[in-house]
C-alpha cells in the first residue's frame, strides 16, 4: 500500500486537533493527549500519534466542560474556521438557555430581593454577580469578625 492511500485513511490525532481548531497549536493537543484530557470511542488515548479514522468519537475534557465529537473528514493545514467546522460533528448536547446561574436571568429579569437579602446577611455573594461593592465588602468584614477569621 502506498503512503498516500493510508495518509487518506488514517490521521495523528494531535495534527487532527489542530486542524479542526481544539487545540491551537499541535504541541498544544499534544499535551491535551498526554494529560489524559482525551478519549477516542470511550478509550482513554495516551498518545498523540493515535490514528484518528472518520466516524471516531473523540471526548475532551476542558476545564469545567466536556466536548464529545464525531470525525467527519481529515484536514490538509490549519485553515480558518468554517473549514475546520467541516471536519468535525458536534454531538454534545448543548445547555438549555432558559436557565442560567445569574440572578436575574433565574427570575424572570428581576432578582429575587429575599434571596438577595439572604445572601448579602451571611456576607455570600451569588456567582456571576460581579464584583462586590462597599455593601458587600461590609457584610464580608462582619463575617469574618464574627467566626475570628480576620
Amino acid at each position: 500500500m502506498n503512503p498516500a492511500a493510508a495518509e487518506t485513511q488514517f490521521q495523528r490525532l494531535d495534527i487532527w486537533l489542530c486542524y479542526a481548531r481544539l487545540a491551537k497549536t499541535r504541541s498544544l493537543g499534544q499535551a491535551l493527549v498526554t494529560r489524559g484530557k482525551i478519549r477516542v470511542n470511550r478509550i482513554r488515548v495516551a498518545k498523540p500519534s493515535h490514528s484518528l479514522k472518520p466516524g471516531d468519537v473523540v471526548t475532551l475534557s476542558l476545564g469545567p466542560t466536556v466536548r464529545i465529537i464525531e470525525v467527519l473528514a481529515f484536514g490538509k493545514r490549519r485553515g480558518p474556521a468554517a473549514e475546520a467546522a467541516g471536519l468535525y460533528r458536534e454531538l454534545t448536547a448543548q445547555p438549555d438557555q432558559t436557565t442560567s446561574s445569574h440572578p436575574e436571568k433565574k427570575f424572570g429579569g428581576k432578582a429575587n430581593p429575599a434571596i438577595e437579602a439572604s445572601v448579602a446577611a451571611n456576607g455570600l455573594r451569588l456567582p456571576g454577580t460581579g464584583r462586590p461593592s462597599k455593601r458587600d465588602r461590609r457584610a464580608t468584614e462582619r463575617l469574618k469578625d464574627r467566626f475570628g477569621d480576620g
